[in-house]
């Protein structure tokens, strides 16, 4: 699920998509389907994560959140969970060295406890080093959405700032500072949320797809964005 980015100029998205969400599934079912072990589909689920938060960015999609691993997922193999730890020390690696000059903000959402300290390092040295940029990409790492609103929560609690109002429990998620999102994309079949931005996403537009992630195109993403813009968003309204 992880990558580098190149620049590529392409048509911009309409101005109402200002953060978009994957929930990137079906890596292991790809693998499967072509008689590999569960694990081999997260090389190339790594190379679609790369095309498409790419792509999203050159459409001028300020925000792009990705559903790296959950907090269930540690329920996995170990031989997966050690393949997608070892793609993402060699996402940040690669960050270091040919990262630096784009205008763009890498932030690990989820909790850091569970990684191993080197890793956890290695992830605030990225963050350190992009902060403040114009583009983010969060990247949903040991996160669970109902796990997020508990730690905002007793962070608030031992800040003495409960009761609260919705303002101030948004400031305290792990996706502070930047817009809720307004579209989630789910691929590999399924019609669920998985515990995936569940305070953020309470009036976003879901598209399901049938799509495993590893076979998800640049080409099937402008066709939900043209989708997108045809959906009245009327946010409780008429």
């Amino acid at each position: 699920m992880f990558g580098l980015f190149r620049s590529k100029k392409v048509e911009t998205a309409p101005p109402a998509v200002s953060h978009i969400a994957f929930i990137m599934d079906g890596n292991g079912r790809w693998a499967k389907r072509r008689g590999l072990p569960r694990e081999a589909g997260h090389r190339p689920g790594a190379r679609t994560f790369q095309r498409i938060v790419e792509h999203c960015l050159a459409r001028g999609i300020p925000t792009v959140t990705v559903y790296a691993f959950s907090t269930e997922n540690w329920r996995r193999p170990q031989r997966e969970i050690d393949e997608i730890m070892e793609l993402l020390e060699k996402y940040i690696d690669d960050t270091f060295t040919r990262y630096a000059d784009r205008d763009v903000e890498i932030v690990f959402i989820g909790r850091r406890d569970g990684l191993s300290p080197a890793l956890v390092e290695k992830m605030e040295k990225l963050e350190a080093g992009s902060r403040g940029r114009t583009s983010r990409v969060n990247i949903a790492l040991n996160y669970g959405g109902r796990d997020e609103i508990v730690r905002a929560v007793n962070r608030l609690s031992e800040e003495g700032k409960l009761p609260c109002d919705e303002a101030t429990l948004s400031a305290a998620l792990d996706t502070a500072g930047r817009p809720d999102p307004d579209l989630v994309i789910r691929t590999g079949g399924d019609f669920r949320t998985s515990n995936f931005l569940l305070w953020e996403s309470a009036y976003a537009e879901y598209f399901f797809t049938d799509t495993l992630w590893p076979d998800f195109t640049e080409r099937e993403l402008d066709r939900i964005l043209s989708d997108f813009a045809r959906r009245h968003r009327r946010f409780g309204g008429v």
